[in-house]
């Protein structure tokens, strides 16, 4: 993994900001899942909310450790639209 420097030559911290936000992110979703709490009732909101953090997660995840940041533009549309139908398709078959 490369790594950036800032104007007056230190590292930038992207990657570990990445990793907070992905730690953060996974936190949520866990605190959102019905099951840790003892009573499991799932439903659609909660469902959605998941999803929708699943699909920020995969796309950072995309992004900064798969270095797609630096990517030629039609790579970053490409993953972006592959995530979405991904996550669509999954959200859908749990819906159905």
């Amino acid at each position: 993994m490369t790594a950036g420097v800032n104007a007056d030559g230190r590292p930038t911290r992207t990657t570990t900001y990445a990793w907070l936000v992905l730690s953060a992110i996974t936190v949520v979703s866990w605190w959102l899942a019905p099951g840790h709490t003892g009573h499991a009732v799932a439903n659609a909101p909660i469902t959605a909310a998941v999803v929708l953090l699943g699909i920020v997660k995969g796309r950072i995840i995309i992004r900064y450790f798969m270095e797609v940041r630096t990517a030629p533009r039609w790579l970053k549309i490409t993953t972006d639209a592959w995530l979405i139908v991904l996550w669509a398709t999954i959200l859908a078959v749990y819906l159905y």
